[in-house]
Parts: C-alpha cells; structure tokens; sequence
C-alpha cells in the first residue's frame, strides 16, 4: 500500500512537471546584435561623435587662445627686464606682466574645467541614449514574444549565464526587422561604436 502511494505521488510529479514543460516556451534574442544592428544606435553614436567633434574644435580654440596669452605674458616679461628702457616703463611691463601671468592661469583652469564637464555631460548623454535604446528593444522583444506565444526569453549574448541557445527560437532577426520598419535608407548599417551593457536576461 505503502509503495502504491509512493507510486501515484511520483506519476503526480511527473505530470506536473511535463505540464509546466510543454507550457514553457522559450526563446532567444541577442541583445548585443539588435542593439548594434538597431538604426537608432547608428543616429545616436553619429550625434555623439557630432558632439565629441564639437568639444575638440572648442577644446583646439581655447588652446590656441592659451598659447597666444602664453606668448604675449612672455614678451612683456622680457620688455620688464629689458634694460634699454627706462625703469618706470620697466615697472609697468612688470606690473603687466603680472596681470597677464594671471590670464595665463586663468585660461589654464578653465580650459581643464570645460574638458571635464564637458566629457561628464557627454558620458551622461550616452548613458542616457543607451538607456532608451535598450527600452525601446527590450519592448520590441516582449511584443514579439507576446505575438509568438513565448513564456521567456533568454540574452543569448549573456553567454556567462547561458552556455547553449538554440538558434532555432532565435528572434533576433524578427526584432531587427521590426525596429528597422522606419527606418531612413542611409542608417540601416549596425552600429559598433556604442558601448552596449545589459544585465538582464530577459525582456
């Protein structure tokens, strides 16, 4: 009797867990490949690069704005030292010197001050995009996987946490094509560039 209800608790067991089994349907998507292949991450990492470009030319023009106080601040300090004219003009090549000297300065901790707010504001930027990027995919992922009657989808590029993904329920491609529906013609190329980070696994 006793062996009997070992026996029908197993054969329970058993059906629950082949029912959960077919009830799950998985499929896989490769995060890293939408995201490189989505048109919007080309638009992103070109305005970025506009930016990046922008900061330079600014960062080129501040220096050579440096470089000409740099080069004034010196040659009044030679005009101070200059013993062909008289000491009271070599007083006030002195005292201008000085206020040139504070220029000098000046235009140093601010071009150091621009550089770092500036690389602050863009890595913030990237973030950002990044951030509605992988919202607007990881919405495009579930609508698909709603349409297809998935219960879960697995990261297959996460391949610390999964060592084998069929590629038969991969929708990469089926998430690529629906992101791209709008896309213009000349931004449909993968994009590269940006540094793509995700944790989750799923949706």
């Amino acid at each position: 009797m006793k062996n009997l209800r070992l026996i029908v608790v197993a054969a329970v067991l058993l059906t629950v867990a082949v029912s959960a089994s077919a009830q799950t349907k998985i499929a896989s998507v490769d995060m890293k490949k939408v995201f490189n292949a989505y048109y919007k991450t080309k638009m992103a990492q070109s305005a970025l690069d506009k930016d990046k470009t922008d900061l330079r030319k600014e960062l080129q023009d501040m220096a050579e704005a440096l470089k000409k106080a740099q080069a004034d601040y010196k040659q009044t300090l030679d005009q101070a030292n200059d013993q062909a004219i008289s000491a009271d003009e070599r007083e006030k090549r002195k005292l201008s010197a000085q206020d040139k000297a504070k220029d000098v300065n000046s235009r140093q901790v601010a071009i150091e001050q621009y550089q770092r707010q500036a690389e602050t504001q863009l890595a913030d930027k990237s973030q950002r995009m990044i951030g509605n990027l992988v919202k607007e995919i990881q919405e495009a992922v579930a609508g698909k996987a709603k349409a297809g009657g998935y219960t879960l989808v697995v990261n297959s590029a996460n391949t610390e946490t999964f060592v084998f993904a069929s590629p038969d329920n991969d929708i990469s491609a089926a998430v690529v094509s629906q992101l791209n529906a709008g896309a213009p013609i000349d931004v449909v190329k993968p994009a590269a560039s940006l540094p793509f980070k995700i944790s989750t696994n799923a949706p």
